[in-house]
Order: structure tokens, then sequence, then C-alpha cells
């Protein structure tokens, strides 16, 4: 079976695990999220890319959540003590040689599908079954605009990855804005996953800036939507609060609520122009069930706390288990 996921990084590669071990047979292509990528001190870091491929590859701190396992941060201490900024943003040891060749290898000119492409050729030679691409080759960014009362307008664009890690998401997100998006494009791999496909499933990742860049490259989402492949969404908001990350920051900044049903709804079911054939949401958000049906979309619900491996593939399980008649992949 051909599985194709569209994660954000530390959520959405647990997620993965989970997909993995629901699925040991399958070829699963990650499409990953590259709107938090961002340059520093020359060099060209992709936060949700690396976590997913250390995760993955066995390499990943897991008490962290993100970066290398059994880190150092000498390099670090060493800019620290020069004053060189940005300080805020921890580049580990071990983590800098990835981005050392990345950088390197987009300087020379190789897109950024090629460069996951060699990196992941380390972390996830043990499983050929496993692909990692980036939804673009292009350069996108996701800005977020909050409250300046010095600034002469009364607000200012910070990068998200300032806004998440320098700041804690605490200063009010008045906009998220996506710089580059509109000319970007899905790469050729990811369109012809998408093609191939024989179960999309859209991680519970932060619906703003995890799964919110890649459906607004332009075209993935008609081809999301044209892909004979059942899709199936999983609510990364439990019980109204996200499990991981700042979802409840940033929702309201697009005019949603912080709710399972309204973040389904945000989606949309295919029948009526939205990328979902069926919504998952946790057993505590079961009340509002038929809000979501009566907006048209299919829903289940479950327990989706991702205790481990085996919890995630069981929850991966009961959706397949219900997805609309006439819809269910091929063994």
């Amino acid at each position: 079976m051909q599985i194709v996921v569209l994660a954000g990084g530390v959520g959405g590669s647990k997620f993965v695990q989970g997909v993995r071990r629901a699925h040991p047979e399958a070829t699963i292509t990650v499409v990953g999220n590259t709107a938090d990528d961002i340059t520093l001190h020359g060099l060209r870091v992709c936060p949700d890319l690396d976590t997913m491929m250390y995760t993955l590859g066995g390499g990943g701190d897991d008490a962290r959540g993100w970066g290398r396992l059994d880190e150092s941060w000498r390099v670090l201490g060493e800019l620290s003590a020069y004053g060189l900024e940005p300080s805020w943003f921890s580049l580990g040891d071990l983590d800098l040689g990835t981005h050392l060749v990345r950088t390197q290898m987009l300087e020379a000119g190789y897109p950024l599908t090629e460069v996951t492409q060699a990196l992941c050729a380390r972390w996830l030679a043990d499983d050929p079954g496993l692909r990692l691409l980036p939804m673009s080759d292009d350069r996108v960014e996701t800005h977020v605009v909050i409250p300046d009362p010095d600034s002469p307008a009364g607000r200012r664009a910070v990068h998200f990855q300032e806004y998440w890690v320098r700041l804690h998401a605490v200063p009010e997100a008045l906009e998220v804005v996506r710089v580059g998006i509109e000319a970007a494009r899905p790469t050729a791999a990811v369109l012809a996953a998408l093609a191939a496909a024989d179960l999309v499933l859209v991680a519970p990742s932060n619906p703003v800036v995890s799964i919110g860049p890649i459906l607004a490259v332009p075209g993935l989402r008609a081809a999301l939507r044209a892909t004979p492949a059942p899709v199936v969404g999983f609510a990364g908001i439990l019980g109204g609060a996200p499990v991981l990350g700042m979802a409840h920051r940033l929702l309201p900044a697009i005019g949603v609520a912080v709710e399972a049903a309204a973040v389904g709804l945000h989606y949309g079911s295919r029948d009526a122009g939205g990328v979902l054939d069926l919504w998952v949401m946790d057993d505590r958000d079961a009340g509002s069930a038929a809000e979501v049906t009566g907006g048209g979309l299919a829903v289940t619900t479950t327990d989706l706390v991702m205790a481990d491996a085996d919890a995630t593939a069981a929850f991966v399980r009961h959706a397949l288990d219900r997805l609309p008649t006439g819809s269910a992949p091929a063994a």
C-alpha cells in the first residue's frame, strides 16, 4: 500500500512512527512542512524536516522532542561569547553538520528535494519504504504579526521561529503571513506521490503553521482533492487544547475556534470543496461530532493520545475501519 502523510515536525514524527507500526509493509511518503525554515548564521535550517528525519532514523532526542540525541552545545557557547545574534535559537554541534551539508548543496544549485534525499540516505537507510519530501523546493517562511506599540503601525512581523522560540508565543498573533507562498509550487515528487497514493493521512500537526502551509502551496490542494485515495485527517486539538505546540495561540488569527470540530470543518469535506473524506477526533470531543457531520464531513471518535507507537497505530487502524463506504484503500 502507498501511504502519503502530510505532517509537521514533533507531533508529526510521532504520528508517522505509529503509521509505520500500523502498516509495516507499506511504502510511506511524508510530505513535510518547510515554512518553518529559517536562515541562521548563514546556514539554512529546516526544523520540521530535520525533526522528522532524526526521529524516524533513530537519532532524535525523544526527551526534548527535537534535535539530536547526545547533543552538545560548544559552538553555540562560542557564538554567545562573541555576542553574535540571534542567540535565542539553539544550534547543537551535531545538528550543525546537517545544516552545513544542506546549505552547501543548496548553494551548489541542488533543489531541496534532492538535498533532503541525500541527508535521508544516512538516516532512513534501514527503512527503504520510508521517504521524506519537502512540500516545495521554493522558499516559503511563516511570519507572525504581533502588536508593537513602538512601531508607527502599532504592529510588526516576526519569523515564526522567533515568535515560538524567543517570544514563547506570548504576544497576541494578529495575523499569519506566509512569505513566498504565492510563487511556490509543489514538487513533481509530491504530485506523483499523491496521484499514486492508496491512502492519504493528514497528521495531527498544527493546522496553522504545519498543515496550513502545505495546503497553501498553489496546486497542492487541487492535487489532494484529485487523488483517488481516501483522505483522513486527525485532530491535534483534544478537549479544547492542543496536544503539542501553540495552535491555540494561532487559530484565532485565522478565524478558527480552538476546537477539534472547528479544525475539521476548516479543512472541510472533499464533497464540499475541502480536502477530507473523514475527520478523526478524540473521544472527549464526541459531543461536537454532530457539528462536523452537519457540515458535510464524516467523523469518528477514538482515543487520540499518542502515548507510544502502538497507541497511535491503534487509532490509525480505527480510522481506516470507519472510512465511508467505497473509499477504503486496498490492503
